[in-house]
């Protein structure tokens, strides 16, 4: 059994899952893997992954994990910790199939449960493959140690956030005891609340682009960046305040960013497209409201490695509080190619008797929206995005 603990997920998906639990708790939902790099799967590879994620049903919290969400997590009620400790996967709501070498994974369900598959999931595709590849990790220790005291140096603040595509749990385990040990008080913490507990460190995250898809799709685009904060302020009256940006691109984003939620609000995340151009662009976006930049933050998390980290700083230039959350380079970088793997949002709808709506995602990048082609054309018109 490769996933052996019930925290080993990241935090956004327990965060994100509360907040459904108390606004939508009959939404139903529809997930899609995608594996970008078309990748041939070993032989027989979904018939191992079945066998795993039908192992997960028997993960559970333990009395070690709920006390350290209990501590650490502030924002989460009693109620829900105890709903937790409740919860068993049910692989019932996964569906594997692998055909010609490619392999095909969907997940359906009320949306409050089937949101905690996304990230295990995906970081038990990408060790599992690498095992059967049997391919071993190189250089973990060296890699990790020189890239904490880099970022010390340079006196970035980072965190971890390579859960999906890591090597395996034991280079992630590895890298974050390194990362953490280097990295001095830049070190932030980790995505991962596992090892957050085992390390005694923040567990870090808020919310998924999946939030605001859900919203855009059952109350409109026009409408989804307002309705979509707005409710997550109902739900943590304040805590967890970095907004993601580039659900239907940067620009929009703006345009529908209130001066009260700028205010609310800590600060946001880059996650595609230039980070340069976000950055002026969300600097003007805060004078223009009479607010000062050096009071909020930017996340920067879109692929990035130590050369790109010290481009972004240098430009930022201490203008507003910049930290970066860095993923497969801190996780997967053992001397293999990384898996390009996402699972997404397809189609929703707010209950089991209502029909199903697709769901998209436009990036900051031109040519990497996901979702229904129509779907995608339709979203783009009511916005007026070329």
């Amino acid at each position: 059994m490769i996933l052996q603990h019930f925290t080993d997920n990241d935090l956004y998906k327990f965060t994100v899952m509360l907040a459904i639990q108390r606004l939508y708790p009959w939404a139903w939902v529809r997930y899609e893997f995608t594996d970008r790099n078309e990748t041939r799967f070993p032989e027989n590879f979904a018939r191992e992954l079945r066998k795993e994620v039908d192992a997960m049903s028997r993960l559970a919290m333990t009395a070690e994990e709920k006390e350290y969400i209990t501590r650490r997590c502030y924002f989460f009620d009693p109620a829900f910790i105890d709903f937790l400790e409740g919860y068993r996967y049910d692989p019932s709501e996964v569906t594997i199939n692998q055909r010609e070498g490619k392999l095909k994974v969907s997940i359906e369900g009320h949306w409050f449960r089937t949101v905690l598959w996304e990230v295990p999931l995906l970081a038990l595709i990408s060790e599992l493959y690498f095992r059967m590849k049997g391919t071993s990790p190189q250089d973990i220790e060296t890699n990790a140690i020189r890239k904490g005291q880099r970022l010390r140096e340079i006196q970035a603040d980072f965190s971890d956030f390579g859960t999906r595509r890591r090597y395996s749990f034991d280079v992630h385990d590895r890298v974050v005891k390194y990362l953490q040990a280097e990295g001095g008080e830049n070190f932030k913490g980790t995505s991962n609340v596992y090892l957050g507990m085992k390390y005694n460190t923040t567990p870090i995250g808020t919310m998924p682009h999946e939030w605001f898809m859900y919203h855009g799709a059952l109350y409109g685009y026009r409408s989804a960046t307002q309705k979509a904060l707005e409710a997550w302020v109902d739900v943590y009256q304040g805590s967890l305040g970095i907004s993601l940006t580039d659900t239907y691109t940067t620009d929009v984003f703006y345009d529908s960013f209130s001066l009260k939620q700028a205010k609310l609000f800590d600060g946001v995340r880059w996650d595609s497209g230039d980070p340069f151009h976000f950055t002026e662009q969300t600097l003007e976006f805060y004078r223009e409201n009479r607010i000062d930049p050096g009071s909020k933050t930017i996340v920067y998390s879109d692929s990035l490695n130590l050369e790109r980290v010290e481009q972004i700083k240098k430009y930022v230039d201490n203008r507003i509080h910049d930290t970066y959350g860095i993923g497969t380079y801190f996780t997967n970088d053992v001397g293999v190619t990384p898996l390009n793997i996402v699972i997404k949002l397809s189609e929703v709808k707010e209950n089991t008797r209502k029909p199903y709506h697709y769901v998209v995602k436009l990036s900051d990048v031109a040519g990497k929206h996901t979702g229904d082609p129509e779907e995608i054309r339709l979203c783009k018109q009511t916005l007026n995005i070329p």
